[in-house]
């Protein structure tokens, strides 16, 4: 097979765009799950949203820029993926949306009721989404019943098979994990949440580990089961399992930052190692390999996937610099202070950069006052959003 085609680096590109999708959009997965765990208040909760709130509808522009990118490189797979897994699809969308809503509205009013039921909002949007992208994702490289053309002739329940539900288990434990080693480090240090994030993962991490191991390991006797182990080289699969291993021992000594890298890792191998498996194919058919949507049969035409490389080229640079540059300016962590305290609202904030700016010329200020609010941290009618 000739490795440098333009299928060949549409494929790669659109794997790197799922693990960049997986990798950030999963400890979005993880806060919204343990938001349920970890809060012992409604302050709390606040605390674990305010930490993702500048940057989950970012994380959310790889999965939307993946989906783009397998309509325009490999239409069949594209319309054979959505039509095959269109309910779980549809309430993977139906999950992230009311997520979405349930960040911007949570913090419209302040009844109890008001904010129970965004809040089980958040959960169960969270938490639906991780299940169901790990069952997709398993069921891509195990085989689902399709024929020529990409024809779906299953049903609901070949979508279940144990080795998927294993996947789905697996991806939801990957993102807790992942989730709470983020809180460890965007909350106080020292604070309660973060204590309960570290004590919480102590213990969910070996558990991560065994779902990972018995996942891979799964994976690779259904490879062999097919008689195609795709090009996965050993190490990808055995370091996947090595970063589920260290998580543990780094997060017994303490080591957030590199436990988190460990999780990081973790994630970004397992789902490498499914690429990697599934290739030069797309989606494995159950009934016959003839079937297999490959990306020889799949792929747009040579113009189309060449106009795309050179869009991308022009355009991922200003997307990777912009999104590094966000989590830079809301690098810092995130306290239960910081969230209650009264803030600015923009007039007042043009009033007090103004008076600085008089100040600075030599000028009094006077007549403009500043807010007597601490600066940092949203205010009360906006949980999540602390740009």
């Amino acid at each position: 097979m000739d490795w440098f085609n333009l299928e060949t680096l549409w494929f790669a590109l659109i794997a790197v765009l799922f693990i960049g999708y997986f990798v950030l959009e999963g400890f979005d997965f993880g806060v919204g799950v343990l938001t349920k765990v970890l809060a012992s208040d409604d302050t709390d909760r606040r605390v674990m949203i305010n930490t993702i709130g500048p940057v989950w509808d970012g994380n959310e522009v790889w999965v939307i820029t993946a989906g783009g990118a397998m309509f325009a490189a490999f239409p069949l797979w594209y319309a054979t993926v959505f039509s095959s897994f269109y309910l779980p699809l549809f309430l993977i969308l139906i999950g992230l949306i009311v997520r979405g809503v349930a960040f911007e509205f949570r913090g419209k009013r302040t009844e109890d009721r008001w904010r129970w039921w965004w809040d089980q909002a958040i959960f169960w949007g969270s938490l639906l989404p991780a299940v169901l992208w790990g069952v997709a994702f398993a069921n891509f490289v195990q085989g689902i019943p399709i024929e020529e053309d990409g024809l779906f002739v299953g049903t609901l329940f070949d979508l279940l098979s144990p080795y998927a539900l294993l996947g789905g288990v697996a991806s939801l434990l990957m993102f807790t994990l992942h989730g709470a080693m983020y809180l460890a480090l965007k909350t106080e240090d020292g604070g309660e949440i973060q204590q309960r994030a570290e004590q919480l993962a102590q213990w969910l991490s070996l558990v991560v580990a065994v779902g990972v191991i018995a996942f891979l390991g799964w994976t690779y006797l259904n490879a062999l089961a097919l008689g195609d182990t795709g090009v996965v080289p050993g190490i990808i699969p055995v370091s996947a399992m090595g970063a589920a291993l260290a998580a543990p021992i780094l997060i017994r000594e303490r080591l957030h930052g590199w436990a988190f890298v460990a999780t990081t890792s973790m994630i970004a191998l397992v789902v490498l190692t499914l690429f990697l498996n599934l290739y030069p194919r797309l989606l494995v058919s159950s009934i016959d390999p003839a079937f297999d949507i490959t990306i020889t049969n799949a792929k747009a035409s040579d113009l189309t996937l060449t106009i795309m490389s050179w869009a991308t080229l022009v355009i991922l640079p200003f997307v990777l610099a912009y999104q590094s540059w966000s989590y830079w300016v809301f690098r810092h962590r995130v306290s239960r202070e910081s969230v209650t305290a009264p803030s600015e609202t923009p007039l007042q904030v043009v009033d007090r950069r103004i008076a600085q700016r008089q100040a600075a010329k030599g000028g009094s200020g006077s007549g403009v006052g500043r807010d007597e609010g601490g600066e940092d941290g949203p205010a009360e009618g906006d949980d999540h959003d602390q740009r």
